[in-house]
């Protein structure tokens, strides 16, 4: 993309923030009551969502676009409050939160070894996964602060990928065209291994939300397929993924 042309995320993200404040927080007062095994798959994802972002921050600056660099820092200041809105939501319930766990520990270290398009890439498969995780929990626990917590952070993530599609689309322009769609192939296996682990990791949790390990798996392939298109040519206005 052009110098200049990540303004209009820049807008967004920004208008978004003061959408948010209007809106206030969730209703904390009505608590939550989920089986056991939903609670721990919110406490690990709560633990992918918490971090300074202060590697992708770094990277995002040193690519020269000083509005991409603002973006960038909206963007990690709205994952940072879907940490704050699902430890609340553990609160609510009386749960705790966690210290830390092996899946997030394991994308941290691969992404910090990485360029800034290896970075995204790797990004963009928690981002994928998470579509279907908290379109998930929005729909199938019944429980009415649980479905707003995952309604707003889900509207986020829909915003987040066709961003990082933005700028992908630019990362993977400067490849040779033969070279673009078997690296998005390779993104796509990538995606699946890890789709595989966490079916099986938050089984019981999915079942609970009424969605099947292979229908979770096949989900979220058939949105990385519209992923992919979106990369390849960016239309982040025409985003439908995940609703």
């Amino acid at each position: 993309m052009g110098a200049g042309e990540f303004a209009k995320w820049v807008r967004r993200f920004e208008e978004e923030r003061e959408r948010r404040r209007a809106l206030g927080d969730p209703a904390w007062e009505r608590g939550a009551t989920l089986h056991p095994a939903v609670w721990a798959g919110i406490q690990r994802f709560q633990v992918g969502e918490n971090g300074d972002g202060a590697n992708l921050v770094a990277k995002a600056d040193e690519a020269g676009d000083p509005d991409y660099a603002r973006a960038v820092r909206l963007f990690v200041a709205e994952e940072q409050n879907h940490a704050r809105l699902l430890a609340l939501l553990l609160a609510a319930g009386g749960m705790p939160t966690l210290a830390g766990h092996w899946s997030d520990t394991v994308f941290v270290r691969l992404r910090r070894l990485m360029g800034l398009r290896l970075e995204l890439l790797v990004l963009m498969i928690a981002e994928v996964v998470a579509l279907r995780y908290y379109r998930a929990l929005r729909d199938g626990t019944g429980d009415r602060l649980t479905s707003d917590v995952a309604a707003r952070i889900l509207a986020d993530e829909q915003r987040h990928v066709p961003f990082h599609c933005a700028r992908l689309h630019s990362c993977l322009a400067q490849l040779p065209r033969p070279v673009r769609r078997p690296v998005l192939g390779l993104w796509r296996l990538l995606l699946l291994a890890v789709t595989l682990v966490v079916a099986v990791d938050h089984g019981g949790a999915l079942a609970r939300l009424g969605v099947g390990r292979l229908r979770f798996v096949s989900d979220v392939m058939a949105s990385s397929a519209e992923v992919t298109a979106a990369i390849l040519t960016p239309r982040p206005d025409t985003w439908s993924s995940g609703g």
